[in-house]
């Protein structure tokens, strides 16, 4: 890397969606070096592992077997836990969320709501909640933690 290691996840990140862009959102979702292949049937997922797997000898990329996990019916992948029926959020995540402690600045706001916001499309009306948080985080703004605040962080 002619930066050092600085850009060495974008780059590898870069490679991974050029190695599987054509079968990124239809049976591929890649995130830095982690690869998931998902299918509605067994027969079409065996195809689709297949496919992966030979793309990456052609492409000269290679998988550590001992990382690699098969013919999984429920899967944690970037915070969610992905099932055949659905996709929900990963309860770890809500625990570290419960336990979070209420913000005092700007900044904590700011990284608060950016986990919250991660999962905003399973939480109905997400920014009419986080509204009074957000508003915090606007230049100008005094810093003051009124009622509406403390209800829209719990």
């Amino acid at each position: 890397m002619s930066f050092g290691l600085t850009n060495a996840l974008v780059a590898f990140m870069d490679l991974m969606n050029r190695v599987f862009k054509s079968y990124l959102d239809k049976f591929v979702a890649d995130f830095i070096d982690d690869i998931l292949v998902y299918s509605k049937s067994r027969e079409e997922h065996e195809r689709h592992l297949s496919i992966v797997l030979q793309t990456l000898r052609d492409k000269q990329l290679y998988a550590k077997l001992r990382k690699c996990e098969f013919w999984l019916d429920k899967v944690s992948f970037l915070g969610h836990v992905v099932t055949k029926n659905d996709i929900s959020v990963n309860p770890g995540k809500v625990d570290v969320m419960s336990i979070w402690r209420r913000p005092n600045t700007v900044a904590e706001i700011r990284s608060f709501l950016g986990l919250a916001g991660y999962y905003r499309w399973f939480i109905e009306g997400f920014s009419k909640i986080a509204l009074p948080l957000t508003r915090l985080t606007k230049k100008g703004v005094k810093f003051e933690w009124y009622n509406d605040c403390e209800r829209s962080f719990q």
